[in-house]
């Protein structure tokens, strides 16, 4: 999905964007496994959202639900949201002790393009999930958190 491009050089505002994400995000995603909305409705500036990622099938993620924040500060699109998983997970590219995901860790944080998206991160760590490095890891009891 690439939002304020297709050849006309237009940049769409921050707040515009956001708004789309809203829009697609309360739709629903793809087949339903990841979704992610605004934390505060009254949040003029949009700067906190809320993800949530249901683990693939054939991992240790399968059947878990993972919520995770996602922090849009004023300079998003151009930089990257904060993101950190509220649910505990052992994940390669999560700080143990703080849930954040670090960007070094992480690729489409540590390249990240204006053009990508909060549903983008959330499709990507779920593949994460299933990635060999990470699909079975002994993981944190469920329902515990950071």
């Amino acid at each position: 999905m690439t939002l304020g491009s297709g050849g006309s050089g237009v940049v769409v505002p921050r707040n515009f964007r956001l708004l789309e994400e809203l829009e697609r995000g309360e739709k629903g995603i793809g087949d339903g496994t990841v979704s992610y909305g605004m934390d505060d409705g009254d949040d003029i500036y949009m700067r906190s959202w809320t993800g949530t990622i249901i683990g693939p099938l054939n991992t240790v993620h399968e059947g878990r639900i993972y919520q995770l924040k996602l922090f849009c500060d004023k300079d998003y699109p151009e930089k990257p949201p904060n993101v950190r998983f509220h649910s505990r997970v052992n994940m390669s590219c999560v700080n143990h002790e703080s849930g954040v995901v670090e960007p070094k860790k992480f690729g489409l944080l540590a390249n990240w393009q204006r053009e990508c998206t909060m549903e983008d991160i959330l499709t990507q760590l779920k593949k994460e999930m299933a990635a060999p490095q990470n699909r079975k890891l002994v993981q944190p009891p469920e329902g515990t958190f950071f």
